[in-house]
């Protein structure tokens, strides 16, 4: 067995860049990464929305929160805010970070669950810090006392993902790696191996390599044209396969949260940043023109456009082998789900996390190889149920692609999930899935799915007494949310810090 020595990446952007910020910072100077990517190809980046998994990836790369705020023109984020997805009129907000707050005994929402049985009428946005905070345009980094309220807040951040990309260029450069600028030509292949040996570009460089790290997108030249690998194809579950992107001036106080507002042919997304707002209408071109959604999404913007409108086409699916061989595919080309719940960025670094705790030596080891793909297939499987759920329950929507998407046969682990959180309460989840108790309980109520029955565990609770807990916290929360600063104060204040 030898070492990697050589990486390849193709590639740039967010996967591209993000790839090679984690790599170099990992392995220093005993890896050589080379990355090849093209100013003539445009990058799908039109603006990003994250989760909190995102500072996981800024503690490995050791980022400065303070300059990367200013860097990418970033803003905070408390979560997402759903409107009229249920009915015309409808909302909801899924919060980052926890409902309640921890309690012994059973989990906090069955402690809800049973207080609502017995006579409380709370809603569950009571119960969220980050929904309080974010309703008043507030904003705070959580607590590491977990006695204090605040240790039940998350957050993530927006940023604009064409200055993302290039803080990450500036900073993998430093650090050594070598960025070749041009297009691919061919990919040369080992005759014994089948392994791919080279990249060459349109002038003829010769970019060897011991392992390719595929970042070139929906074309993924490397995963789906050498190494051939299918594409699976998720359109009958998510049929959204086009949007319009166009970022607006700014005009009022940033909202700490990402909005995704249901549309008759699909959703429209508000991303809130320092410098402007970014604006999409992710629609299915079976119910709607592309002039019909450019239309819409004109039609409702915070402020003027500043730029024209810029069409994308995409299909929901992915690739069960994003590792063949010497190639894995990260980001956009190892498969892609629409940007509902702001999962894209996770997905890149998902994957650079299972490649940095696998990474091989030569020749590759196909069981490496298995488990890799295992496990992102898993993360995958588990956000478009996800995003299946928003589609579905939908009642009150009344337009075609609404009906369609709440008659649909579903896949039977989010049938499973559902009918256990209607039935008992519980939501069975597994370790490694990304989105938590606090996730879905969210989204299942937003969504009118509520649930008839509680953890049993619950009943040795004296039912007055735990009606008042959860009346207390829901008071905590009402009185700590109007003393926490405006967004943009904190944002101010955070950026400064780090300036002094």
């Amino acid at each position: 067995m030898e070492r990697v020595r050589r990486v390849v990446i193709l590639g740039g952007g967010t996967a591209g860049w993000m790839t090679a910020t984690a790599l170099s910072r990992s392995f220093g100077a005993a890896l050589a990464i080379t990355l090849l990517e093209s100013e003539e190809i445009g990058t799908v980046g039109v603006g990003e929305a994250t989760i909190p998994t995102i500072h996981w990836f800024n503690e490995l790369i050791g980022l400065d929160e303070a300059e990367f705020l200013r860097e990418t023109k970033a803003t905070f984020k408390l979560g997402i805010e759903f409107v009229d997805w249920t009915a015309p009129g409808d909302r909801y907000f899924h919060p980052f970070g926890q409902f309640g707050a921890a309690l012994p005994g059973v989990a906090f929402h069955h402690r809800w669950l049973k207080a609502q049985a017995d006579g409380l009428d709370l809603p569950l946005p009571a119960l969220s810090l980050a929904a309080r905070a974010a309703a008043e345009g507030r904003f705070a980094r959580p607590a590491g006392d977990a006695r204090s309220i605040l240790s039940t807040l998350g957050y993530a951040y927006h940023f604009d993902a064409g200055l993302y990309a290039a803080y990450l260029r500036r900073l993998s450069e430093a650090a050594g790696v070598r960025r070749v600028e041009g297009k691919l030509r061919e990919v040369t292949r080992d005759a014994e191996t089948g392994d791919v040996a080279a990249l060459v570009t349109e002038r003829g460089e010769v970019l060897e390599g011991d392992l390719f790290i595929d970042c070139s997108g929906f074309r993924a030249l490397l995963i789906g044209g050498a190494m051939e690998e299918p594409f699976e194809d998720w359109s009958h579950w998510l049929p959204c396969d086009r949007a319009v992107a166009v970022p607006c001036e700014r005009v009022a106080p940033t909202t700490p949260f990402t909005r995704a507002t249901a549309r008759a042919g699909g959703w429209q997304w508000r991303i809130p940043l320092q410098h402007r707002t970014g604006n999409g209408y992710v629609y299915a071109s079976d119910h709607v023109s592309d002039d019909e959604a450019t239309a819409t999404l004109l039609g409702h913007l915070d402020g003027a456009p500043l730029a024209p409108p810029r069409l994308l086409r995409f299909t929901a699916g992915t690739r069960r082998r994003p590792w063949r061989r010497n190639v894995v595919a990260i980001g956009l080309s190892s498969g892609f789900l629409e940007p509902l719940e702001s999962t894209s960025i996770h997905l890149i670094q998902s994957g650079i996390t299972k490649l940095l705790t696998l990474f091989p030596d030569r020749p590759v080891d196909p069981a490496l190889a298995d488990r890799f793909n295992a496990v992102l297939q898993r993360d995958m499987d588990g956000i478009r149920d996800f995003l299946i759920l928003h589609y579905h329950a939908t009642p009150g929507r009344t337009e075609p692609l609404w009906r369609q998407r709440h008659a649909m046969a579903l896949p039977d682990t989010l049938v499973a999930r559902i009918d256990q959180y209607r039935r008992t309460g519980r939501l069975i989840l597994d370790s490694d899935e990304l989105f938590r108790e606090a996730s879905w309980l969210a989204v299942l109520n937003g969504q009118g799915i509520t649930a008839s029955g509680y953890n049993p565990l619950a009943d040795a609770l004296d039912p007055a007494t735990n009606r008042a807990q959860v009346r207390q916290i829901a008071d905590v929360i009402a009185r700590a949310a109007p003393t926490l600063p405006f967004h943009d104060a904190a944002l101010a204040d955070a950026m400064a810090a780090g300036a002094r």
